[in-house]
């Protein structure tokens, strides 16, 4: 087994590392990447194990790109109270947007991640070394293929699906 390899089969059996998010049509397991993004991963374990997505919409979803939630408002300007953190671009040669991967959502500054992240529904090349991967959805994507999709280029969505719970699965169910 090569290093690589093994580093992922350790990963896919660690619940630390592993994200539970029940959507309306199903659960979805996230494989988090502290790898690749260890303070982004602190982050969105911190946050939902404040119980801070729960209910949280999926405010933005573009058909064919992406869904984004993790804003608490609802409207793509909310985060946290936690401080912004700095960006974590990987190379495009150790990991890459695509289908299932998880990043997170920014301004123009790429030092604005907050709280707001996105699922990929496909690649998106253009995004890599632009924004930071914290993880890969490794089962559930039928239920991500379901969230409302919004309107036009902006993909705002009216009346949102939500996550309905958000755990990590090292924590009692």
């Amino acid at each position: 087994m090569s290093d690589s390899t093994e580093a992922e089969a350790q990963r896919a059996q660690d619940p630390e590392n592993t994200l539970l998010m029940e959507l309306k049509d199903g659960t979805v397991t996230i494989q988090l990447r502290p790898d690749l993004a260890p303070q982004h991963v602190e982050r969105i374990k911190t946050l939902t194990r404040r119980g801070f997505y729960n209910g949280v919409v999926f405010h933005r979803v573009i058909e064919g790109f992406m869904a984004q939630g993790g804003d608490p408002t609802g409207t793509g300007t909310g985060g946290s109270d936690l401080p912004n953190l700095p960006a974590e671009f990987s190379q495009p040669s150790r990991a890459r947007f695509l289908r299932g991967t998880c990043g997170m959502a920014r301004t123009q500054d790429p030092n604005s991640a907050n709280s707001q992240f996105f699922i990929m529904f496909a690649p998106g090349s253009f995004l890599d070394g632009q924004y930071t991967i914290w993880g890969q959805v490794v089962a559930g994507m039928d239920a991500v293929d379901k969230i409302k999709r919004g309107a036009g280029q902006s993909g705002m969505v009216r009346e949102p699906d939500k996550i309905v719970r958000m755990r990590v699965a090292a924590d009692p169910a």
